[in-house]
């Protein structure tokens, strides 16, 4: 298959390129920092961010795909489900 974009630097407001599931936990940090989070079953989000910040989003609707750099999605105080991260 053609890559016509195999040569580009990617950028933060490109399209992912890769992407894992995530379990949430309030010890054990993502494999790697997201570009973007998709939501597969709505609810509350709480998250640590690049920055360090830990922040809960309440009532985040399914389906939504939220572009935050995050490097943990806490269990505690997260509600949502079916959450994959896209780098």
């Amino acid at each position: 298959m053609t890559d016509r974009f195999a040569n580009t630097q990617s950028s933060l407001s490109g399209p992912a390129s890769s992407g894992f599931s995530i379990t949430p936990s309030d010890t054990a940090l993502l494999t790697e920092t997201t570009r973007a989070l998709f939501i597969g079953n709505g609810g509350n989000l709480t998250l640590r961010m690049l920055s360090g910040e830990v922040l809960t989003l309440q009532n985040v609707p399914t389906g939504a795909i939220l572009p935050l750099r995050v490097t943990a999605v806490l269990a505690t105080g997260t509600t949502a489900g079916a959450i994959a991260a896209l780098v």
